[in-house]
Formats: structure tokens, sequence, C-alpha cells
């Protein structure tokens, strides 16, 4: 509201003109600027200012409503609410229903293969050799959850846009999918298979996997600029082509890339338009916006504050390779206030776990889950709930780069 048009306040055209001759544009010029200022700027009384002030406030600050009448406003808008489910029961029964629509829905985990030891040939090989088996099998948790867990964001993605691409008489949405694929890791194929293992009784009829990966667009941005760009494609994009699902993976790295090709641009550029921006489009076009985000870990002086990790003479002690660290989400206090749902991939003691760490409706909960075949399968719809600050922290534990393939399949 800040940014809304003096103009369009239905001030006077006379006081309206002297303002944008003053280059007085939007509600954020004039009430960022004392009355006294505005007296001396605009040539205008002291009587005449508080007047156009008073309404310019009136035109951006919401009315006081009370709980009656968003219960009542609700009951009447009830059809542009709803949810797209995640097939995974626990998850959906937390969220009342799945990843709702009309709001910012955040999925974080540790960055991707690039940071790793183990070759990404041999990663590749291995998750193909899962996703040919017949039966669902179990990643063992050994595996470095930095080598996978980019995998599980986005093969949690790519069975959310399959989700809604299915017609409604199968539980989807029966739209398009728009999927911008920053780091070009989206897998049609891999989307196929999952298709076909989570799906069997419509995946396996004639043209159907065909038709389901037609519905979904992917879009790959060289840079955040070019991403900036196109944000008002998409808007329109939204309306013209029935689009049911917006996917961002990722927003950091959209950031990362930018700094990457320019060494001297900001370390984080400031995000605040694209944040007003995507949350905006969730609101007009009431669909569910999924955004993938990294992690960072903490600087060198927040992880020695601790006098274990301080030796005599002042030097810092070495931390074990695989000590478990402790993360945070990437991109800022402010992106952080702007989601509505926070879902958080993590590992601890040897376990990964899937946390609802930020939601209006669901207390904090963490879902121990496996990875098959199909996608990610939570080991219990019961979540476990997590108390204080531990919820805020992401476990991220060394691990050997190994994948058993012959694990059992946990019940």
């Amino acid at each position: 509201m800040a940014n809304k048009l003096i103009s369009q306040m239905g001030l006077s055209k006379s006081t309206a003109n002297i303002f944008a001759a003053r280059n007085i544009l939007t509600a954020k010029d004039a009430l960022s600027t004392t009355e006294f200022e505005l007296m001396e700027l605009l040539d205008m009384g002291m009587a005449e200012v508080t007047s156009a002030v008073a309404h310019i406030s009136e035109s951006v600050c919401p009315l006081y409503q009370t709980a009656l009448s968003l219960m009542e406003e609700r009951a009447k808008n009830e059809y542009l609410t709803g949810h797209l489910p995640t097939r995974l029961k626990g998850l959906d029964e937390a969220l009342c229903g799945g990843i709702p629509f009309g709001a910012l829905t955040e999925l974080v985990g540790p960055a991707g293969i690039g940071k790793t030891q183990t070759p990404v040939r041999k990663v590749v090989q291995l998750l193909a050799q899962v996703v040919e088996l017949e039966e669902e099998v179990d990643i063992a948790p050994d595996v470095n959850l930095s080598i996978l867990s980019r995998s599980i964001a986005l093969q949690f993605c790519m069975k959310l846009s399959l989700l809604a691409a299915l017609p409604t008489s199968f539980g989807g949405l029966n739209g398009r999918v728009i999927y911008i694929d920053v780091e070009s890791k989206f897998s049609s194929r891999r989307m196929i298979e999952i298709g076909a293992k989570s799906f069997p009784e419509i995946f396996h009829l004639e043209g159907t996997a065909q038709e389901m990966a037609g519905r979904i667009l992917v879009l790959q941005p060289a840079s955040l600029s070019e991403f900036t760009e196109s944000l008002q494609q998409i808007k329109l994009s939204l309306l013209q082509h029935q689009v049911k699902l917006l996917i961002i993976d990722s927003m950091a790295g959209l950031v990362s890339g930018e700094y990457e090709r320019d060494a001297g641009a900001p370390r984080q550029p400031s995000l605040g338009w694209h944040i007003s921006f995507i949350k905006s489009l969730a609101e007009f076009s009431r669909i569910p916006i999924v955004v993938t985000n990294q992690v960072r870990s903490q600087s060198s002086d927040e992880a020695r504050q601790y006098h274990f990790q301080v030796q005599s003479g002042g030097e810092s002690a070495e931390v074990p390779a695989r000590l478990d660290s402790h993360l945070v989400a990437a991109l800022g206090i402010h992106w952080a206030h702007a989601v509505t749902i926070r879902l958080v991939l993590e590992t601890n003691s040897g376990q990964r776990f899937m946390k609802v760490a930020k939601s209006p409706i669901s207390p904090p909960l963490a879902f121990p889950f496996i990875i098959t075949s199909s996608g990610i399968s939570f080991l219990s719809d019961d979540g476990i709930e997590v108390l204080g600050p531990e919820i805020h922290t992401i476990h991220f534990q060394g691990h050997n780069d190994i994948i058993d393939l012959n694990r059992e399949r946990l019940q």
C-alpha cells in the first residue's frame, strides 16, 4: 500500500497535480515527509496539507475489522480458499488440507550437489538405479544430506507439479504449472517415473504421461535480472493458461548466481521488490506458490563462541568434520516474514525429517521420512512436536557418501 499512487486516491485534481509536479507520487513519498516540509515543497497552507495527508493516510491504512466480520467475510469467500494435497497424510492433516492457496510456502534444505565431494555422475547413476527398481526402496540415512537434500526438494516439487496437473477425478487441480528451474535440475524423466509409481492407475493409460508433462511449463532464467523481467509475463500467464501452481526453485539460487557472475555485486541483493511482487501474485491469483530456499552456515565467530572451542593462547580448536552443525535459512528475516508456511528438510541423529517450522494453523512438528521410488514417504503420520527454539534450528550432520540400495523399506 505504501507504493499506491496519490493520483489514484481521490484527491482533488488541483491538489493531485501539485503533488505530481513536486515528484511526490506515492503514499510513501508523502507520509515520509513532515507536514512542515510539505508546506514548503508544495507551497500550500497548513490546513490544505493536513487535509491531504489525512486523506492519503485513510486511503492506504487498512480498516479495523472485528473477528465476527472477518469470519463472515471468510465464509462469503470460501470458494477462493483451498489447498493442494501433498498426499503425505500427516503433513496434509497438520496444514488442514495441504499447501494453501493464495500464500507462499517455502521449502528449505541444504545446498546442492555442486558443493559436495561425491562426483555428480555417481549420484545420478545411483539415483537412476533406485528409480528403476520394481519395489519401493529406502535410501539409507548414511547418505550425505547435501547430496540428496536438493534432490529431495526437487522431487517434492515435481510431485506437487503432477498433483496440480492431475484431473480433478484423481484428486488433482486439473491445471497447468509454471516451474521456474533456476539451477537447471528439472528432470522430465524422473517426474514421469514418480508419476508412474505414485499414480499407476492413470499413468499407465496411453498418452497420459505426455499430457501431464505438457501441462508443466518450465522456465529457466539465466539471472536475477532476467527473472525480474519475466515476472510480469508470469502474472499474465497465471490467468491466460489456467495455471494452478507456481514453483520457484530456488530463490537463493538466483541470488547466489548473481553474485558469482559479478564479484563486485552485493552478497545478497535487495529482494524487497521480489518479495512483495511474489506475495501479491499469490494473493491475486489465489493459487499455491512454492519457493525453495537454501541454508547458510554460522560465521566463524558465531561457530566459535563457546568456551570448549577455544584453546589457550586464543587459538580456535578445530571442529570435528562430523560434528552436527546448525544452519539457518538463507535470504534473511524479511523473506522469512513473507512466507506463510516454512517446511524444513534436515537430518538429525542419522534420521531425515521434514519439519513444519512455520505455520499459522499447525503446531511445530517434525515428520521422519525416507526416500522411495515414488518420492518422500513418512515413517509416521503422527508428527513429533518440537518445543522451543529447536524448531528454527536446521541440523545437518556429516555422513558417509554411501547409498544402500539393498536396505529394506521401513514399515
